[in-house]
């Protein structure tokens, strides 16, 4: 797998190309998600329109990417979910915890969208 680094508006896009697999897919996805948080970037799209195959490790590469963001204090996004993968993610209930986007232009919006917002007051 190979992963293509850019950034557009402040948000930092990761365009993967091939297979998400166990071993060295995931290895490259974790490396570049905890040096992105390290240079404090801190809103990621990961772009899964070239991605032919995810497996359970991959899978659970794209969960571990999320925790480390959200630890941080940032947020991971997915874009171009093929149907593929679709189903995988609905078939492991991660539907609900990846926003995902057909659109780049979508997805990046949506991170000023949400960094924009006012904060409720508490009740």
């Amino acid at each position: 797998m190979q992963i293509t680094e850019r950034t557009v508006d402040a948000v930092t896009l990761l365009d993967l190309n091939g297979k998400l697999t166990s071993g060295e897919g995931a290895q490259l996805l974790k490396d570049k998600s905890e040096s992105l948080v390290f240079q404090g970037r801190k809103h990621v799209i990961v772009n899964l329109g070239s991605v032919s195959y995810i497996d359970s490790g991959g899978l659970g590469q794209l969960v571990a990417c999320y925790t480390t963001l959200a630890k941080a204090g940032g947020r991971l996004k997915l874009l171009n979910v093929g149907k593929r993968s679709h189903d995988l993610l609905s078939i492991t209930k991660l539907v609900s915890v990846f926003e995902t986007f057909d659109t780049e232009r979508e997805a990046i919006e949506s991170y000023s969208a949400t960094t924009s917002a006012p904060e409720l007051p508490a009740l």
